[in-house]
């Protein structure tokens, strides 16, 4: 793999800057950023007054801990448009959740914050190691979906070429790699497999494409696959985080000559971890919930946003922001099984151990009587096939997470190309248990 390193004035200023420089600059814009939801949000005065706390409250960083907090509750209670801070002709654009659980989330931007979008998507692309010029393949799914637009826009913003092929039409992914030859990808990691998949298919070696930059996003992922696609492709995989509720892709990004976190854009984007249970605010490298408050947004500001992603903050290294460690699960997305706290990352990284397995997997959750178990369905690889290897890849990975993750589990070994596949988000827990 090249060495993607940037060079001296590749950097903007505030990705140096000091942290008394980075503090004074985050006081100022979240004075602004509560003042304007607090005069503008009827949803966000009511929250403040109910609360007993005004926009002058803010006298230092320390007291947005007597805001309250946002939830993606708040943003279905007022759906569609009950939170924004514009009025909806001011908006340039809308984008909603999927609504799977319920009604979608619904988000607005102005020209303004589309504009701080594209820019941040541009720095999180030159972090990954992507430069003016590149042809950027983009297969995050467009539409209300943020990931394939945000993406877009972002690489655009940056000088890229674009290939706009969002998800799907796996084989065409393939072909037009081979003939467009970017030397960037975007998309879920989970799709990516799925692309490595039809390379192989193809009977084309993956290592000989164009790719050098992955940059992926929209699920958690582990160190584990980095490694699998980074061995696979001969490319660097690269961590982008975002959320449609905080903006989209583009909060957070690791940078690729040192892969340790995902530097946050904190002159946009002011983070917090928290207890989860109490609310209380946790001191930098403690393990806890994320929450962000966004410093420039119009459209819909968001206070103190809940994300259920649990990770912990860290110093700067390869920039001068704050690091988050790389999410490895939500507290939404926790299994609880007999006592036990699961994530599905850490029954990925047991499948990555096991040499006869695929990264293709799903979590089946059922109860048979009180008692509630848990199923992983799983590939084996085309060299371990037959039903002899197949057998002792599921004792493998059976015993794996009894030892790492404390669990018994069954496993289910299929064929290749037997678990369900995923086009954006991978679906990794199906939950079979009856409902309460």
């Amino acid at each position: 793999m090249e060495d993607l390193a940037p060079r001296p004035g590749d950097l903007e200023a505030i990705e140096t800057a000091s942290r008394d420089e980075m503090s004074a600059l985050q006081l100022e814009r979240m004075k602004w950023s509560l003042t304007h939801a607090y005069e503008n949000s009827a949803f966000y005065r009511q929250r403040f007054d109910e609360a007993g706390v005004h926009p002058s409250d803010l006298k230092t960083l320390s007291d947005l801990a007597k805001f309250p907090f946002t939830t993606k509750k708040d943003l279905r209670d007022t759906y569609p448009f009950g939170m924004f801070a514009v009025p909806r002709e001011k908006l340039a654009r809308i984008h909603a959740s999927s609504g799977t659980t319920g009604k979608p989330t619904v988000v607005g931007y102005t020209q303004k914050d589309i504009d701080t979008w594209a820019t941040l998507v541009a720095r999180s692309i030159r972090a990954s190691g992507g430069r003016p010029g590149d042809i950027a393949h983009i297969a995050y799914g467009y539409g209300l979906f943020t990931g394939g637009l945000g993406a877009h826009y972002g690489a655009e913003k940056l000088g890229c070429t674009v290939v706009p092929i969002s998800g799907g039409m796996t084989e065409r992914q393939v072909t037009l790699i081979q003939d467009f030859k970017p030397r960037i990808i975007m998309v879920t990691p989970s799709y990516m497999l799925s692309i490595l998949d039809e390379f192989r298919r193809q009977g084309v070696d993956p290592r000989t494409s164009s790719l050098a930059v992955g940059i992926f996003g929209a699920e958690p992922w582990t160190n584990a696959m980095r490694q699998e696609i980074e061995q696979a492709f001969d490319m660097h995989a690269v961590d982008i985080y975002g959320l449609s509720e905080v903006m989209g892709p583009g909060v957070a990004n690791e940078c690729v000559e040192t892969k340790d976190g995902l530097h946050i854009w904190e002159d946009h984007f002011y983070p917090e971890i928290i207890d989860p249970n109490t609310g209380d605010v946790l001191p930098d490298g403690e393990l806890g919930e994320l929450v962000f408050t966004t410093l420039t947004k119009e459209g819909l500001p968001i206070i103190r946003y809940r994300t259920r992603d649990l990770t912990r903050l860290l110093p700067g290294t390869a920039r001068a922001m704050r690091r988050m460690e790389k999410i490895t699960g939500r507290s939404d997305d926790m299994i609880i099984l007999r006592g036990v706290n699961v994530f599905p990352t850490q029954i990925e990284e047991q499948i990555l151990k096991c040499r006869g397995l695929a990264p293709h997997f799903q979590i089946e959750l059922s109860r048979a009587g009180r008692m509630d178990n848990m199923t992983v369905h799983v590939e084996c690889t085309v060299e371990f096939a037959d039903d002899a290897a197949r057998s002792h890849s599921a004792h493998e990975l059976t015993h794996h997470i009894k030892s790492v993750v404390g669990v018994s589990t069954r496993v289910n070994v299929h064929a290749p190309g037997e678990v369900v596949r995923s086009e954006g988000k991978a679906k990794r827990v199906v939950d079979n248990r009856p409902k309460e």
